[in-house]
């Protein structure tokens, strides 16, 4: 059943990946240290199902990464077309995301955000995220660097 502006979530299927990759790079996710081919690789090696796409009359035009680590849940490449952007496609999959990982019995969903990028901000911010007093940090244990 669609949603709001005919938004279809669905699990991400093989036949998705050049669109989904396409559909970050026109978000401006992709970054030259983390491969979405990998990405999408990993995904589905550990959690296909936490994959999950939205199309619009047959066109991609977001997605979410939503995971659960026992502790707590993570959500990650959320995406919606640039064009497509105002017609609740975002807190559409949010909400299939979250909804997932409750039934999975997720107390809590973590997000990481880059500190320039305000609208993303502005966007949790209105379907009812809030920053926590944390400090983000990581350790690189694969060079994933597109070449």
């Amino acid at each position: 059943m669609a949603g709001p502006g005919g938004l279809l979530v669905r699990p991400f299927a093989p036949d998705d990946r050049p669109r989904l990759i396409e559909l970050w790079e026109r978000c401006g996710l992709t970054r030259s240290w983390n491969d979405p081919d990998r990405d999408i690789d990993r995904k589905l090696d550990v959690d296909g199902d936490g994959l999950l796409v939205g199309t619009v009359d047959d066109r991609l035009v977001a997605s979410v990464m939503a995971g659960y680590d026992g502790h707590r849940g993570w959500i990650n490449y959320l995406a919606v077309d640039p064009s497509a952007q105002g017609a609740g496609h975002g807190a559409a999959i949010m909400q299939a995301a979250e909804a997932r990982l409750r039934a999975l019995g997720c107390p809590k969903i973590n997000l990481q955000i880059r500190t320039t990028n305000l609208d993303a901000i502005r966007f949790y911010e209105s379907i009812g995220y809030s920053m926590d007093e944390v400090v983000s940090m990581s350790l690189r244990l694969v060079d994933d660097e597109r070449r």
